[in-house]
């Protein structure tokens, strides 16, 4: 049994919040405000597993998005305060959104118009990048932070639980080749146990999976991470800071591509 957790966030636009990745940063949520729609159902998500529901508020509207945005910018602005990023995360994954594609284009046109020097970044966990329109929208972004969790399928069902049996580790690398220079991949580093089964994606045979798919990606740069807050899988353990930080240079030899360490 996990903690029973559940949304982190009850508004489209948030913050700003400090993000240990990207600096002072404006998250915009195009989920419920009151539940969950995500296509995968993370052992390790801040949000809680998919069966809280999806609420009753439903997907806010592209129109209520850009409204919000605008009043919530144009604030920040006057104020006199600071902004590195606006995020997309939220409640689940933000390329469900049906209007994902068009609210990009207006959050690109509102971030011009008010903090010029800030970034537009998307966290998304991959699923929906083989759409046309959603690969393109992602593009656009300054950070399109794409998640690869696993280079074995084994472990990537394990931990991301995807909804669709078609998602699989050969057809995401595959996917994910469209940003090679551009793309930067998100990997989240975690041991433990679910369900009886042993869980570890540090081991010699994950990042040896891991560096020959990050070469055939070849992203613009490689974040890796550990947990930071609860989960509702309890039984997750994080990976310090200097063991990721090992972990990191191994790749990053390995590639020749920049590591972040989280």
């Amino acid at each position: 049994m996990g903690k029973d957790q559940t949304v982190l966030f009850h508004s489209t636009i948030f913050g700003p919040i400090h993000s240990r990745r990207l600096g002072v940063s404006l998250g915009v949520n195009l989920m419920p405000d009151d539940g969950k729609v995500c296509s995968f159902d993370c052992l390790y998500c801040e949000a809680g597993y998919n069966a809280q529901g999806s609420g009753t508020t439903g997907l806010p509207l592209r129109e209520q998005v850009r409204v919000q945005l605008e009043a919530k910018l144009r604030q920040m602005h006057a104020g006199g305060h600071a902004l590195d990023v606006i995020t997309f995360s939220g409640n689940g994954e933000p390329t469900l959104h049906p209007d994902f594609p068009h609210i990009i284009e207006d959050t690109i046109t509102l971030r011009d118009k008010f903090y010029p020097e800030a970034k537009v970044s998307v966290l998304t966990n991959s699923t929906m990048i083989f759409k046309p329109e959603v690969a393109e929208a992602l593009k656009k972004a300054d950070n399109n932070i794409l998640k690869l969790d696993s280079a074995i399928e084994e472990t990537m069902r394990l931990i991301d639980r995807p909804n669709s049996p078609a998602f699989t580790v050969e057809k995401v690398v595959e996917g994910l080749r469209q940003f090679e220079g551009t793309g930067i991949i998100q990997t989240m580093m975690l041991r433990g146990m679910h369900d009886g089964i042993a869980i570890d994606n540090t081991t010699d045979e994950e990042i040896y999976a891991l560096i020959d798919v990050y070469r055939e990606i070849n992203p613009r740069e490689i974040m890796i991470y550990s947990l930071d807050r609860s989960t509702p899988e309890e039984k997750l353990v994080k990976v310090d800071k200097d063991e990721l930080t090992e972990i990191g240079k191994r790749i990053e030899e390995a590639t020749g591509i920049k590591v972040q360490v989280n």
